[in-house]
């Protein structure tokens, strides 16, 4: 009777417990509640100061190419915006024909995402301090390799 050995390389290796997906989306909720704590003082929770600073550097620019740039469709970039421009922080005007708008930031716009960046700082570094600077380096360059790594949706749109 022959007895199976495994490969010396893999045996002792760990295997991961647990889903992949629930573990990352349990830390990106952990997360998003210290950003949420700091700019629910300046009235915004953090997908709309990442949307406000997104067209505050990249517009004016059609509605498209703001999705593609924060890796969203387009359904979801719309439904983002309405409380942006129900503030008045965000303008959607005619563009270069009849059929293309441009999406810009108000002067208003430019003025909250410059004070809501401090409140952002302040969220940013105290995450720098209780996971420590070396473990967030770690887990920024592990989130930028898995990212190349793992390909794209089918149809080329994230689905936030």
């Amino acid at each position: 009777m022959k007895t199976l050995v495994k490969p010396a390389a893999t045996a002792d290796i760990p295997k991961p417990q647990g889903c992949t997906n629930l573990k990352l989306r349990q830390l990106t909720r952990r997360v998003t509640q210290h950003y949420d704590a700091e700019l629910a003082k300046m009235g915004l929770k953090t997908t709309q100061y990442s949307l406000l600073s997104h067209v505050v550097k990249l517009g004016p620019l059609r509605a498209v190419d703001l999705a593609a740039a924060m890796r969203m469709s387009t359904s979801t970039l719309s439904r983002n915006l309405q409380p942006l421009i129900a503030s008045g922080w965000v303008a959607v005007n005619a563009g270069d024909d009849a059929r293309s708008r441009l999406i810009s930031a108000t002067e208003a716009g430019h003025t909250k995402r410059t004070e809501a960046q401090r409140k952002w700082r302040v969220a940013q570094e105290s995450i720098n301090a209780t996971l420590g600077l070396g473990r967030v380096l770690a887990l920024h360059a592990l989130i930028d390799e898995s990212l190349e790594l793992l390909s794209p949706l089918e149809s080329g749109e994230d689905h936030v």
